[in-house]
């Protein structure tokens, strides 16, 4: 491998990519104490991680629809006296499933990796 990709758009895509896949697993793990609406959602998202994780209405929206889809979360609307109205999001019994399986499947990835790189350091 050389580190002619490196940097500029390669790792940058990359980043996109891992946070891409963790998205999913942020999402559902923000929404297991209670509902939340989208912008709710960002800000968690973007506070919680302290900056490092920052996401868009065009991806959090396209998510939490597929997430509505496969019957991981329930959606119901509210309107406030000023305001538009908000569509709030909350977990499902399986959505909580969902959960529980993808940090499973987090946790020993993160292990792996971590196995990996010290290894890589201790050469």
């Amino acid at each position: 491998m050389t580190r002619d990709g490196e940097g500029g758009e390669g790792r940058r895509s990359t980043l996109r990519e891992l946070k891409r896949g963790a998205l999913e697993l942020v999402v559902l793990q923000l929404l297991a104490p209670g509902e939340a609406y989208g912008y709710e959602i960002v800000s968690a998202v973007t506070a919680r991680s302290r900056g490092a994780l920052e996401i868009t209405d065009g991806t959090l929206y396209p998510l939490l629809y597929r997430l509505e889809k496969a019957g991981f979360v329930a959606t119901r609307w509210e309107t406030p006296e000023r305001g538009a109205p908000r569509k709030y999001y909350r977990l499902t019994p399986a959505g909580r499933e969902e959960l529980a399986m993808l940090g499973r499947e987090w946790a020993a990835f993160s292990k792996a990796m971590g196995r990996l790189l010290r290894d890589q350091e201790g050469r």
